[in-house]
């Protein structure tokens, strides 16, 4: 079985660019090379709100997998310091969906 885990944080406009390059450089590497498994990022302009939204997906094998990287309390984030000060807003807890399909 695989997890998806689904998070979504908001930057500035004038943030999305240093933010962006943190989570391409440093954060999900990090992520992909620890739990072997991919990391999708999903970016969208918000300008009526003068935000960026940034959602990502992370692919674990099961439960444990989870655990591991978020610990007990499985459903609540993990963003460093770093992506703190660079977000507006964010999701205090991921959601979690069973992967029934992929792509080929």
């Amino acid at each position: 079985m695989t997890i998806a885990r689904v998070w979504h944080g908001f930057t500035t406009a004038g943030n999305a660019a240093a933010y962006e390059r943190l989570l391409q450089t440093k954060i999900l590497p990090s992520i992909e090379r620890e739990h072997g498994h991919k990391v999708q990022l999903l970016v969208r302009d918000l300008p009526d709100q003068g935000e960026v939204e940034f959602v990502t997906t992370c692919y674990f094998d099961d439960l444990e997998q989870i655990k591991k990287f978020a610990g007990e309390d499985y459903e609540r984030c993990v963003v460093p310091d770093k992506a703190r000060a660079l977000l507006k807003r964010f999701d205090e807890r991921s959601r979690h969906y069973e992967l029934k399909r992929s792509g080929p």
